[in-house]
C-alpha cells in the first residue's frame, strides 16, 4: 500500500509538470483527488490494516495528498500568471503614438450674434429682461393695444393652445410685463432676447421659430431723437462705421410714430446691387416711439413719461454679416455649416 501511494504521487507530479493548460490541471485533481480516484481507495481499504499500521498509514496518506494539492496550487498559479503576462503582451500600448485628435465645439453664429448685440447695449446701459415662451393673449396683444379682434393680429398667425394662451409671436409680452411690475414708476432700460413662434412656412427667410430682440427704454423726456442716437449707434458697431441708417415711415399698433430702419447696402456701400434690390438700402428692424395706450395700460402717465421701442431679427443680421443665404442653415445642425464659425 506504502509503495502503491508513493507510485501515485509520482504519477500525479509528472502529469502536473507536463500539463499547459488549466483544464490538464483540473483533469489531474479530479484523476487522483477525487471521490473516485486511486487515493480514495487506498483510504477505503485501510480496513484491512492492522490497528498498529493504520495511523502510520493515514498519515502518509495526507503527506501524499497535500504533496498534490500544493504542487496543483503551484502550477496553477503559474499558468494564471503566464497567461495574463501573454494578455500584457498582446495588448501593449505604444505611448509614443500621437493621440486621436478631440473635436472641439465652437460658439453657433445665432449664440455669437445675441452675445455681440447683449453686449453693446449692455455698454450703453440696459439690462437683459426674460420672460415665459407659453404666453398669456392679454400680454401678447392686449397690453400692447391689440384688443381681441384687432386686423394687426392676422400678421402674426399664431399658436393658440386655449382661447386666452399662446406661444408668444414676439418678446413684446416682456416689456409689458416688465412696465407692470414697475408700477408706472421709475425709469426701464431693457432688451429682451429670446425665442418666438408664429405660423409660417419655413423657408430660405421664414421660420415657425426664430429668435427676437426687442428694446425698451422708457423716462421723462424721451425723444425720437434719442432712438435714431441709439440705432445709429447699434448700426455701426455690428455693421461697420461707414454704415449710414435712414428711418421710414411704418406702422405698428403699440408704437406711435413708427418707423421701419435701413441701413446702407455692405455689398455696394449704397450704389445698388442684388443685395439690396438695387435701392442701396437694406431693411434691418422696426421701431418707434410708445404709444400712449400701451404706456397708460401699463400704469405710466403718457404726460409725464414717454418712450421709444426697437425690435430686430438675429437671425437677419446674421445673414446679412455673415453672408448667409438660408434661414434653416442655423437650424439643421450641419457640422459643415458650423465649423465656419469657429472663433480662434
Amino acid at each position: 500500500m506504502e509503495a502503491r501511494l508513493q507510485e501515485l504521487q509520482q504519477e500525479a507530479l509528472a502529469k502536473i509538470e507536463a500539463a499547459s493548460e488549466l483544464k490538464e490541471l483540473n483533469d489531474v485533481r479530479v484523476a487522483y483527488l477525487g471521490k473516485k480516484g486511486p487515493i480514495t481507495e487506498v483510504l477505503r481499504g485501510m480496513g484491512q490494516l492492522s490497528a498498529e499500521e493504520r495511523p502510520r498509514m493515514g498519515a502518509l496518506v495526507n503527506e501524499v495528498r497535500e504533496a498534490i494539492q500544493s504542487r496543483l496550487e503551484e502550477k496553477v498559479a503559474q499558468l494564471e500568471q503566464a497567461v495574463i503576462e501573454q494578455k500584457l503582451a498582446a495588448e501593449t500600448i505604444d505611448v509614443t503614438l500621437p493621440g486621436r485628435p478631440v473635436q472641439t465645439g465652437s460658439h453657433h453664429p445665432l449664440t455669437a450674434v445675441i452675445e455681440e448685440i447683449e453686449d453693446l447695449f449692455i455698454g450703453m446701459g440696459y439690462e437683459i429682461a426674460e420672460g415665459p415662451e407659453v404666453e398669456k393673449d392679454y400680454y401678447n396683444f392686449e397690453a400692447l393695444n391689440l384688443p381681441k379682434g384687432h386686423p394687426a393680429r392676422d400678421m402674426q398667425d399664431s399658436f393658440y393652445i386655449t382661447d386666452e394662451v399662446l406661444l408668444r409671436t414676439h418678446t413684446s409680452p416682456v416689456q409689458a410685463r416688465t412696465m407692470e411690475k414697475q408700477g408706472g414708476k421709475g425709469p426701464i432700460k431693457i432688451i429682451c432676447p429670446g425665442k418666438v413662434y408664429r405660423r409660417d412656412d419655413d423657408d430660405a427667410t421664414h421660420s415657425h421659430q426664430f429668435m427676437q430682440i426687442e428694446g425698451l427704454v422708457i423716462d421723462k423726456n424721451i425723444r425720437m431723437s434719442d432712438l435714431k442716437g441709439t440705432l445709429q449707434t447699434f448700426a455701426k458697431k455690428m455693421f461697420g462705421d461707414e454704415r449710414e441708417i435712414r428711418l421710414r415711415p411704418s406702422f405698428f399698433p403699440f408704437t406711435e410714430p413708427s418707423v421701419e430702419m435701413d441701413i446702407s447696402c455692405m455689398m455696394c456701400h449704397g450704389k445698388g446691387c442684388g443685395t439690396c434690390k438695387g435701392t442701396g438700402w437694406i431693411e434691418i428692424l422696426g421701431a418707434g416711439m410708445v404709444h400712449p395706450n400701451v404706456l397708460r395700460m401699463a400704469g405710466y402717465d403718457p404726460a409725464e413719461y414717454q418712450g421709444f421701442a426697437f425690435g430686430m431679427g438675429p437671425e437677419r443680421i446674421a445673414m446679412l454679416k455673415y453672408g448667409v443665404d438660408d434661414i434653416r442653415h442655423f437650424y439643421t445642425n450641419d457640422v459643415r455649416f458650423l465649423q465656419q464659425f469657429k472663433r480662434a
